[in-house]
């Protein structure tokens, strides 16, 4: 047999994506190209790869058995590839992740010495919804996801640091008390998330579980959206503080102190349990285990010490 690795490549993003069109954008090649790929590939083999089901493509059993295969062989390629580079000591290949939106004020701090460190490693993140964070990391797309809830996958994972959520509001109404009941959430019109946001799913269980009837005004797709609306007049929200801190210190937002928050979660970085890392992905890891205290007290200090001013309360 004389398939290629690039064939191989072709096959398992088609494997992991379910759709030729899909696999196409993402290696940057033309539907038809793949589609060549693809079928020079299936050449090679008596039993098929792919079958076609009422225009949706499906991995057959053996399709499975090959695409496995084939991510070893080309871990094996790339773990080559990196010796080869770490005699001449360069560190190179492509790290990938995805992160939920809110944690684009997190993850980057967690890459940047690593990148500077390692020029010769490319460096692939997509921001979205958590919804789509899990759809990547479930189909074995990425190294790691960054998340603050962790999803129901068979997952491994290291803490990074707290996600601290607080009622928000802009600056044209006082409000001087030190603590209010959580009832003040009842009167005033709240702006959410949409539907697969972490930050939405955090603020819909603290309302529920303090049985508080509110007000949705609107829903928006991202945080900055939504800072911005509440910074307009629009309506409050209750948002990580990890975003907040350029509006807290011009003083377009304020931190409005209710009982019972803030809300606290983790944020995680996670893989699938059994990943077979790349040599990149491997050394990352290693970094963030060893690095990750010193990460945390250099670029959030911050956040810990504004959070200390608003002690979290039970009861007002």
């Amino acid at each position: 047999m004389n398939y290629t690795l690039h064939q191989l490549h072709v096959f398992l993003r088609v494997a992991r994506v379910g759709s030729v069109t899909k696999a196409a954008e993402s290696l940057h090649l033309t539907q038809p190209a793949v589609s060549i790929q693809l079928r020079n590939f299936q050449d090679h083999f008596d039993i098929p790869l792919t079958e076609v089901v009422g225009r949706k493509l499906f991995v057959t059993d053996f399709g499975r058995e090959i695409a496995a295969a084939a991510e070893k062989i080309l871990n094996e390629v790339q773990a080559i590839d990196f010796k080869s580079n770490a005699y001449k000591g360069e560190l190179t290949g492509r790290l990938t992740l995805t992160v939920v939106s809110t944690a684009k004020y997190v993850m980057p701090f967690f890459l940047a010495d690593f990148i500077q460190q390692h020029p010769g490693i490319t460096l692939q993140m997509d921001v979205t919804n958590k919804s789509k964070v899990i759809r990547s990391l479930e189909r074995n797309e990425v190294d790691f996801s960054l998340v603050s809830i962790l999803p129901n996958l068979n997952t491994e994972n290291i803490p990074l640091m707290p996600n601290q959520l607080f009622l928000v509001g802009n600056t044209a109404r006082e409000f001087p008390e030190p603590v209010y009941p959580n009832s003040l959430i009842e009167e005033l019109p709240l702006i959410y998330r949409e539907p697969g946001s972490g930050t939405r799913q955090t603020m819909e269980r603290y309302l529920e579980d303090n049985k508080l009837n509110v007000t949705k005004k609107m829903e928006l797709t991202s945080n900055e959206a939504v800072k911005q609306s509440v910074i307009a007049g629009l309506g409050y929200s209750i948002l990580p503080l990890i975003g907040l801190r350029a509006q807290l210190t011009n003083q377009t937002l304020q931190i409005i102190p209710v009982a019972g928050l803030p809300v606290t979660s983790t944020w995680h970085l996670i893989w699938l349990k059994g990943k077979q890392f790349s040599p990149v992905a491997r050394y990352f890891l290693e970094y963030i285990e060893r690095e990750k205290e010193r990460i945390i007290a250099k670029q959030f200090g911050w956040s810990t010490a504004f959070a200390e001013r608003f002690d979290r309360v039970e009861k007002p």
